[in-house]
């Protein structure tokens, strides 16, 4: 199927209630799931949304017939959201203990906010391993428990904050972060933050703003926190920073010449992804 039969769109995940989180398990969450069905009209059927599987499967029907679906896997139809959903319907069709193996693109068809259904108090949970991959039902085989642990062992540390949506600290190698996906006008958030560091109050206590990864349409913002802190030691302090931003990111006064100048210097820092 040619690439230009389904049109591009920046931010695939629009309108979907845990957008930020599906682009942080795209991006930074090393692994994380979220359960969800899918609609009447697809059948009702339980999926797990998860951040990436073995071999880079796109997704996976589970020999006790759940069906995994993976975020991270390549895509390039234009339109992440019909390329995963692409993937899902594929798995929902296929046998129980079948991987999706991809080779083309989809064409137009139905996308992600079509085929599951979004309502509800979706959660996301973030593992330590990636034990769910497995039919808990299943007798553990050393060998795939061999490779559940070198999964294992290549993911970093990371929380999910408990005091605002969508915010993750990360242990990676020495240092920590924190990354925080918002749903949210990449401008938006860039003014707002640029107003804050204006006003050098772009910090969360000792925390001090890096810069941010783009991706998916929205920003990811990103702090780096002081030497050895835990994501207990940060979490009331975002909650706490959260209302200051809140109230720029509804600013929508134009910004003053020193906020321009802010906003070039953190847009300067920006990295897209994907």
């Amino acid at each position: 199927m040619a690439k230009n039969t389904v049109e591009y769109v920046a931010r695939p995940f629009e309108g979907i209630s845990v957008e930020a989180d599906l682009v942080a398990m795209r991006e930074v969450v090393p692994a994380a799931t979220i359960a969800v069905r899918t609609t009447e009209e697809y059948g009702s059927r339980d999926v797990i949304i998860t951040t990436f599987l073995p071999d880079s499967w796109p997704a996976l029907h589970r020999q006790d017939g759940t069906v995994l679906l993976a975020m991270q896997t390549l895509a390039g139809s234009g339109d992440l959201s019909r390329d995963i959903a692409a993937n899902l319907l594929e798995a929902l069709d296929s046998e129980p203990g079948t991987p999706v193996v991809r080779s083309g693109l989809p064409g137009p068809g139905p996308r992600l906010q079509d085929v599951i259904d979004w309502s509800g108090d979706l959660t996301v949970e973030v593992h330590d391993n990636v034990d769910f991959w497995v039919d808990p039902s299943t007798d553990m085989t050393e060998e795939v428990r061999a490779s559940l642990d070198d999964a294992a062992e290549s993911m970093i540390d990371t929380v999910k904050l408990s005091s605002v949506d969508s915010a993750y600290w990360n242990r990676i190698g020495a240092k920590e972060f924190l990354r925080w996906s918002m749903p949210r006008d990449e401008d938006q958030v860039m003014n707002a933050i640029a107003r804050l560091h204006a006003r050098r109050e772009s910090a969360i206590g000792e925390a001090r703003f890096l810069g941010a990864f783009r991706s998916c349409g929205i920003v990811i913002p990103v702090w780096e926190l002081p030497r050895g802190s835990e994501a207990e030691d940060i979490d009331g302090a975002v909650g706490e920073y959260w209302p200051r931003l809140a109230a720029e990111l509804d600013n929508d006064a134009p910004l003053t010449s020193d906020e321009r100048r802010a906003k070039a210097g953190l847009v300067s820092r920006q990295v897209t992804l994907r």
